[in-house]
């Protein structure tokens, strides 16, 4: 009779055994769930992190980016009313300035430039707002440095332009504030090279004179810089060509403001009116 105790008690034994590794087991696999959660839930929240992190910057330079645009059209209409002004009106005060600018007959559309020709002696340009943006063939293309072009042909959502390195462009500009006016074309040659034509030789001027758009034009707004003045030479005898370094970088072009003659039509009209005359 020993024996079956003894084999009772080993069994007795071995159950209580087996009995605590199991609960050793769940216990330990309960733990383990735990931290797996832990670290799981670490690692979700710090990937709602990153990616809010990411979104932000993202939606930041946008805004910058429009900031940018804005910023851009103003200074093309401070720097023309600027190119206007005379010496006793540089004492006014900005304010009256920002009310009273000289070319309230043009209006601005910011645009972006999705393509551009740098290359060859037609360039041209295309942007991104078209007819339903309010843009039409003959308006005019400018930055804060100078003329762009002249827009050619429309769709919807896009628009052509010349560009102002195409021999086919030229603009009517003057030397300094109150200096003769000319036909200013793109030399041919270099990136930043213009010819300003025509200059009687009755007119002064120096090396590093500012040349400005000219109010003879009924596309782009008077008093925009848009180079300074080389040197010269005597054509036929009796009129200068100037060299001019133009201010506009063509290489770095990405954003640029359309301008439209809000007068345009009626000008048009007046013109025909004239020429049946």
């Amino acid at each position: 009779m020993p024996k079956p105790d003894r084999n009772l008690s080993r069994i007795l034994v071995n159950t209580a055994i087996f009995i605590a590794m199991e609960v050793a087991a769940l216990h330990f696999l309960a733990n383990s769930g735990a931290v797996q959660e832990t670290w799981l839930g670490q690692l979700s929240q710090g990937f709602r992190e990153y990616v809010w992190g990411k979104t932000e910057s993202v939606k930041l330079y946008f805004s910058l980016d429009e900031q940018n645009r804005l910023l851009s059209e103003e200074n093309i209409r401070l720097r023309a009313a600027l190119g206007l002004r005379t010496d006793a009106e540089a004492t006014a005060e900005l304010d009256s300035l920002l009310g009273t600018l000289p070319d309230s007959r043009f209006g601005y559309i910011s645009a972006t430039i999705v393509k551009i020709s740098d290359n060859r002696e037609h360039n041209y340009l295309i942007i991104d707002k078209g007819e339903r943006d309010g843009v039409a063939p003959g308006d005019g293309i400018v930055t804060s440095r100078g003329v762009v072009g002249i827009v050619e042909s429309t769709t919807p959502r896009r628009a052509a332009a010349i560009s102002m390195k195409n021999r086919q462009m030229s603009i009517s500009a003057r030397i300094g504030r109150d200096g003769a006016s000319g036909p200013l074309s793109w030399d041919g040659r270099s990136s930043h090279g213009a010819l300003l034509r025509d200059i009687p030789l009755q007119n002064r001027f120096s090396a590093g004179d500012t040349v400005f758009t000219s109010a003879h034009s009924s596309i782009f707004p008077a008093g925009i810089p848009v180079g300074v003045t080389e040197d010269a030479r005597i054509v036929n005898g009796a009129t200068y060509e100037i060299r001019v370094t133009l201010f506009q970088d063509f290489s770095t072009l990405q954003y640029v403001s359309v301008v439209k003659n809000l007068a345009k039509e009626e000008i048009r009209q007046l013109e025909e009116g004239g020429a049946r005359q």
